[in-house]
């Protein structure tokens, strides 16, 4: 599989998709989801199914209206009923991904967390992978976690791995390159998170990971700059050919995202990984172009081998 390398292959590999995709959304009440629902269909993603739960708007409705075979609207006056719902779907295996419309992030959260019928395997924790291309970097980057894990544990970095290194290779990426990143290449008891990488980088050579290359501690530039690595001395494969950063903590991973998307002018799309099915989880401000890239990460990373 050649690797996809902007997000126009990205919506090229999920309009050709076989496979049957149903998507849950949560109060798409709004017309930047409305209006990525509407792209997708429009672009004969024959596969595609919407189920949309919640109070739809005129837009939603003509849309229903207009491809009756494609998209279902359970009428829901609340968005804690529409929550409860649009989790049970996907937990009794009627839709394949979930997706976050207007309703706030918590509630749909504490049912998708629902020990009873929710959406986390026993031994899986949640965590949230951003797919960017950045016009300074020749390929497409993903990177954990700007949103979910406060301070990752050495287990929680561990599952990060995992699940990004499954993402890049739906993407298409054979052998992903995973930088581990730190403010420096130096280890320091002081900061707990690089005598973890240490483990992290053992652990990728016995074989725990599968194909795959693993280095760090570094910083950003270097992953992503071979001539910043050959000036300090660094000879890895991972570096200037970074496909995954892992970064220490909420903090630097999401001060990454807001610098290379406002100052970068990169493209964004982003997702939850851990739970049954990949969740689309978009900022209610995102646009209409994020919320599609999105769905597309989504569907891609959730497509069955």
């Amino acid at each position: 599989m050649t690797p996809i390398a902007n997000f126009d292959e990205l919506l090229q590999r999920f309009h050709s998709c076989s496979q049957k995709i149903s998507i849950a959304v949560v109060c798409p009440g709004d017309d930047a989801t409305t209006g990525a629902m509407e792209q997708v269909l429009c672009h004969g993603t024959a596969t595609f199914h919407a189920i949309c739960v919640g109070s739809p708007d005129k837009t939603l409705q003509e849309l229903h209206t207009q491809y009756p075979d494609r998209i279902t609207i359970h009428h829901v006056a609340s968005a804690e009923e529409a929550s409860a719902i649009g989790v049970r779907l996907v937990h009794e295996s009627q839709a394949d991904i979930l997706m976050k419309g207007t309703v706030n992030t918590d509630t749909l959260l504490r049912e998708v967390l629902n020990k009873e019928c929710g959406l986390l395997p026993e031994g899986h924790v949640l965590s949230h992978a951003t797919l960017v291309l950045a016009p300074a970097y020749g390929k497409m980057l993903l990177f954990s976690d700007a949103a979910v894990i406060p301070r990752p544990t050495l287990p929680q970095l561990q599952a990060m791995v995992r699940y990004d290194l499954e993402i890049c290779r739906k993407l298409g990426v054979s052998r992903p390159q995973v930088a581990l990143i730190h403010f420096s290449e130096k280890t320091n008891p002081k900061f707990p998170h690089t005598i973890d990488y240490l483990t992290l980088i053992q652990m990728a050579g016995e074989g725990a990971f599968g194909e795959t290359d693993i280095a760090g501690p570094m910083d950003v530039k270097t992953a992503c700059d071979r001539h910043s690595a050959e000036v300090k001395g660094i000879d890895s494969t991972v570096t200037g050919n970074a496909d995954i950063l892992i970064f220490p903590n909420l903090e630097a991973s999401n001060t990454f995202y807001k610098t290379v998307s406002f100052f970068g002018g990169a493209t964004m799309a982003g997702m939850i990984t851990g739970a049954k099915v990949p969740i689309v989880l978009p900022s209610r401000a995102d646009s209409m172009q994020s919320k599609l890239y999105s769905m597309a990460l989504a569907c891609v990373a959730g497509i069955q081998n």
